[in-house]
């Protein structure tokens, strides 16, 4: 299987290096045609993310292709061979197929499960097909990396469960409080993680977002990006009692909200839920206020203890997720080992009809002095002789082909059958097909 993939991530290479490999539409470097432009390149995609940076070629010659990849790589990562060479990873044929399905079903992500690499691969896909970049042998693994990832999220829960400490806060709230529609939320302090949690919030519904920080300027700059309201820190107990999540993290020493200020904002919302996410190191909520009733408190080592338990079942899944990708690149090498005898096929079939055109023209008055109806039932007869003579090797490749041992009969038939050399499938000038319709989000990360 002539694929290569050669490339980097988050595990091989610092984000300063993937950095120099990304290019915007508008650049004047455009990665698929500079490689394309080496004959050993006959198809090629190029993906970048924030993550990874990998190229994905069909390779007329397996270790010119992957050298020019590397020499593409080296040129504009501006690296040593040495440093190069500690980066890089290559993979090819089946292995090839086995990492591109795992990147799109988001296995081989930092975060194992989110959803935006298939969508990243997606907009890879259509640059390639835009600049004409993919044939006959992409277009089809793309496509089939499509269906692979959406076996994977339909058939394993590798996607479910939060795993991270904002999001888990997220759903945790979702099922105290139920829906998070039209919520009011309250951020005290103004840290980067409850920004985060905020905003997994808006993203579930819920409505306005109110932000507390001693310093009012911090306040009203968080309060902008995610459209919320800056407070001043001395409002914090009068706002408490307009929430029904509350998250803190700030850097104080002792508790910033008490038993006496939750009981109050308590009785003041007719002793609606509140529900209290306490992510600050020291903690800010004293730990007594969790044996109010209608309060429901959780800290940092509580969240962690879902994330841990989600990552544990997710890594569960994975396994999961693994014997999918198997099954489907067996799939993949399958169709890929009849490429090989596609061609003999189509000779074989095309000599036999035109061997059978040929004698009914040579059949001379007699064939002519039959009616209409006779004749037809001739050729007819003449055409299911041929398709018989031609099913048992036709068969014979097709089955050869599964197990890639059908290169000697096909060299066997072609010269057996005097059968001109034809052009093989993998040959084709790339096409232009187009890429499946895109239904997952396409964000960065």
């Amino acid at each position: 299987m002539n694929v290569i993939l050669v490339g980097m991530n988050h595990k091989t290479a610092p984000l300063e290096l993937r950095e120099r490999l990304s290019f915007s539409c508008g650049d004047v470097v455009r990665p698929l045609d500079e490689l394309l432009r080496a004959p050993a390149v006959r198809e090629a995609l190029y993906l970048s993310t924030c993550n990874r940076v990998e190229v994905l070629a069909r390779a007329e010659d397996m270790e010119e292709a992957i050298a020019r990849v590397k020499s593409f790589i080296l040129r504009h990562g501006n690296l040593g061979a040495a440093e190069l060479e500690k980066c890089l990873y290559v993979y090819c044929g089946s292995d090839a197929v086995r990492h591109l399905f795992r990147v799109a079903s988001s296995l081989d992500s930092m975060v194992m499960g989110e959803p935006q690499i298939l969508g990243q691969v997606k907009e890879a896909y259509r640059d390639c097909v835009e600049q004409k970049a993919s044939g006959i042998i992409l277009n089809k693994l793309l496509h089939h990396a499509f269906r692979t990832a959406k076996r994977v999220r339909t058939e394993t829960a590798v996607a479910g469960n939060a795993v991270s400490v904002s999001y888990a806060a997220v759903e945790m709230a979702k099922k105290i409080l139920g829906s998070l529609e039209g919520r009011t939320v309250l951020l005290v302090g103004a840290g980067e993680m409850s920004e985060l949690a905020a905003r997994h919030l808006l993203n579930n519904g819920a409505g306005r977002i109110i932000v507390a920080n001693r310093t009012y300027a911090r306040a009203v700059q968080v309060a902008e990006e995610i459209h919320g309201v800056p407070v001043g820190f001395e409002l914090l107990e009068e706002k408490l009692q307009e929430a029904d999540i509350v998250i803190s993290s700030t850097g104080a020493a002792g508790y910033i909200l008490t038993p006496a200020m939750v009981q109050g904002a308590l009785r003041r919302r007719k002793n609606r839920l509140l529900f209290l996410i306490d992510i600050a190191v020291p903690r800010d909520v004293d730990p007594a206020v969790g044996r109010i009733d209608n309060v429901y408190l959780f800290n940092i080592d509580d969240l962690q203890g879902v994330v841990d338990e989600n990552v544990r079942n997710r890594l569960q899944e994975a396994e999961k997720a693994e014997g999918i990708i198997g099954e489907e690149v067996l799939k993949f090498a399958e169709w890929y080992n009849t490429l090989e005898v596609v061609p003999t096929i189509v000779s074989l079939r095309e000599k036999a009809e035109t061997i059978l055109r040929a004698e009914l023209e040579r059949s001379g008055s007699w064939l002519r002095a039959l009616g209409e109806e006779d004749r037809k039932n001739v050729e007819i007869l003449a055409t299911q002789i041929i398709n018989k003579i031609l099913h048992d090797p036709v068969t014979g490749l097709k089955e050869e082909s599964q197990s890639n041992g059908a290169m000697p009969y096909v060299a066997a038939i072609r010269k057996l059958f005097r059968l001109e050399t034809a052009e093989s499938p993998q040959d084709a000038s790339p096409g232009n097909k187009p890429a499946e319709k895109e239904t997952e989000p396409s964000e960065g990360y």
